[in-house]
């Protein structure tokens, strides 16, 4: 997690082998698209530095973080994806709204992880402030989908270790 102190963004370069064999799910909310679209261009980004061919990358469009995990699924499924992506930003507000999505979606996504053996990352940025999902969305403390990137890729290439 980015913090005052660190910038996750800034990550130190590696090799994927066989980076045009992968094929990446990225599923990305609606709500906050100020924010999430910068988070998915910065995950996409990435991807495409670390050699994975444009063919082999689908990107789709829920509309709220609730749905993440089902669409998640979906594209594990339908697309083969080898790794999925989720991007959602997620604003807390007057109501307890904001933790039963939380966790929602994490605990979804975290049993996606395990059912399917493949990595799900979890590029939901929850904050209290826009000001602060802002500064994770290309400000201050980098680019949160940058970091979903990174970590799908690094445990790709564990996996491949082992």
């Amino acid at each position: 997690m980015a913090t005052a102190l660190k910038n996750l963004s800034e990550y130190e370069a590696f090799e994927l082998k066989n980076a045009d064999k992968y094929r990446i799910g990225i599923v990305t909310a609606e709500w906050n698209e100020h924010i999430t679209s910068v988070l998915e261009q910065g995950a996409l980004e990435v991807l495409r530095q670390q050699g994975i061919l444009a063919k082999n990358v689908k990107a789709v469009t829920v509309p709220g973080s609730y749905e993440l995990p089902l669409a998640a699924q979906w594209l594990h499924k339908e697309f083969k994806a080898d790794a999925v992506i989720a991007i959602g930003c997620l604003i807390k507000g007057e109501t307890p709204h904001f933790e039963y999505i939380s966790a929602a979606v994490a605990h979804g996504l975290m049993e996606l992880n395990l059912k399917h053996n493949i990595p799900f990352a979890f590029g939901v940025i929850t904050v209290l402030t826009e000001q602060q999902a802002l500064d994770r969305a290309g400000g201050v403390h980098g680019n949160k989908g940058t970091e979903a990137a990174v970590t799908i890729l690094r445990m790709l290439q564990l996996k491949e270790g082992l």
